[in-house]
C-alpha cells in the first residue's frame, strides 16, 4: 500500500510540474515581447487580474491567497481519495493552477496570451487554463463513470 501512495504522489508531482514548466516557458515568450496576429487568433500580453472573463478582479490581492488555499483544498482532496486513476489529471489541474497562482505573485495578474476572435471574441486564455478545463472534464468523467477508476492506492 504504502508503495501505491507513493506513486500516486509521484505522479501528481511530475505532472504538475510538467504543466508548470510548459506553461512558464509559454508565458516567458510574450513577456519578453513575442507576438503574432492572424485572421482568427492573436497571440499576444493580457494581464488577467481576475479568474475566467476577469471576474473576481475586485478581490486584487486577495484573489492568490484564497486560490491557493483553494488548490491545496483539491490536493488534499486527491491524496484523500487515494485512487490513481486521478492522479494525472489532478496534476495537470494542479500545474495549471499553480502557474497561474505564481503569475500572480510575480506579474500581479496571470499571464494570457491567446486571443480568438474569428466570427465571435473570446476571452484571452493561456496554456495552464487549458489544462485546468481538461483536467476538470477528466475528473468529472471519472466522477460519473467510476468503472474507468478502478486502481484504488
Amino acid at each position: 500500500m504504502h508503495n501505491k501512495i507513493i506513486r500516486l504522489l509521484t505522479i501528481l508531482f511530475f505532472t504538475t510540474l510538467g504543466v508548470f514548466i510548459i506553461d512558464q516557458n509559454i508565458k516567458s515568450l510574450f513577456v519578453e515581447g513575442w507576438r503574432y496576429y492572424g485572421e482568427c487568433i492573436d497571440l499576444i500580453l493580457v494581464y488577467n487580474k481576475g479568474v475566467a472573463f476577469s471576474m473576481f478582479a475586485f478581490l486584487d490581492g486577495a484573489l492568490k491567497y484564497i486560490q491557493l488555499v483553494l488548490i491545496l483544498c483539491v490536493f488534499g482532496y486527491i491524496i484523500y481519495l487515494k485512487q490513481l486513476c486521478y492522479a494525472f489529471p489532478a496534476g495537470l489541474l494542479l500545474g495549471g493552477a499553480f502557474s497561474n497562482i505564481y503569475d500572480r505573485f510575480v506579474h500581479g495578474g496571470v499571464v494570457d496570451m491567446v486571443y480568438w476572435h474569428c466570427g465571435f471574441d473570446f476571452a484571452v486564455f493561456n496554456f495552464a487554463d487549458v489544462m485546468i478545463d481538461v483536467a476538470v472534464v477528466w475528473i468529472l468523467v471519472l466522477n460519473f463513470k467510476p468503472k474507468f477508476c478502478k486502481n484504488r492506492v
